[in-house]
């Protein structure tokens, strides 16, 4: 089993020449007309594989059907991430990896505090929605895997903390908050964008009009009592 820690950081046990990697950068077209290029063919097969994980399943997709879809050769796969696992770990380390959008740009900031909590809880409810068909794939194999775990926690509630955090900070307008009640907030605010985000729309069914209003809500809720 490949350690989820290890594709996480970047690391990898595959390795190759010298000449081998300078012609890949260089872009070299073997016969056929592909471009031989390292890079662009890791980013073809794992968006082919986060698809077919998507609308197939793990379980039932193979390597030979990625490859496929990827345009590229099946051996590329236990080259480059040595099987199908380490593919599905290198999807959740490809998402970690995004810069999360500037939350100062996307959302402007508020008189009220209540506002802070309500944009912030929507945002995170937005967030997870659209990573919804990589979690579908992630939580099965977290439930197997501890290190896989980690990384859908890093990937889901806790990928905008830091960001949730420092808002939180700036909207207390001089109201005295501990440091333990702001984080609390944080984490309470990034679990609750997942559940609202995926856990009740996806596998619930709920309707994620009602997602919003109980966002809404809650951080009228948590306001009134700061």
């Amino acid at each position: 089993m490949i350690s989820g820690n290890a594709y996480l950081n970047g690391t990898s046990h595959a390795s190759r020449s010298k000449g081998n990697l300078a012609s890949e950068q260089l872009g070299v077209k073997p016969e056929g007309g592909r471009v031989r290029n390292r890079a662009a063919r890791e980013h073809a097969l794992i968006a082919a594989a986060r698809r077919l994980f998507a609308n197939r399943g793990y379980e039932a997709t193979t390597t030979r059907e990625i490859a496929a879809e990827a345009g590229c050769a099946e051996g590329l796969i236990h080259r480059y991430f040595q099987g199908k696992e380490g593919l599905l770990l290198a999807i959740a380390r490809s998402c970690n990896s995004r810069e999360s959008l500037d939350m100062n740009k996307a959302l402007p900031r508020p008189a009220w505090l209540s506002q802070e909590i309500t944009r912030l809880l929507e945002y995170e409810i937005e967030r997870v929605w659209e990573e919804r068909e990589l979690f579908r794939v992630l939580i099965p194999r977290a439930l197997l895997d501890s290190d896989m775990s980690h990384i859908l926690n890093r990937i889901g509630p806790s990928r905008c903390t830091h960001l949730i955090r420092e808002r939180l900070k700036a909207a207390c307008n001089g109201k005295s908050m501990a440091d333990s009640e702001i984080e609390a907030l944080t984490q309470f605010i990034g679990n609750m964008g997942f559940m609202l985000g995926f856990l009740r729309p996806v596998i619930l069914g709920d309707e994620r009009i009602h997602a919003k209003a109980l966002a809404s809500t809650t951080a009228a809720l948590l306001a009134r009592g700061l």
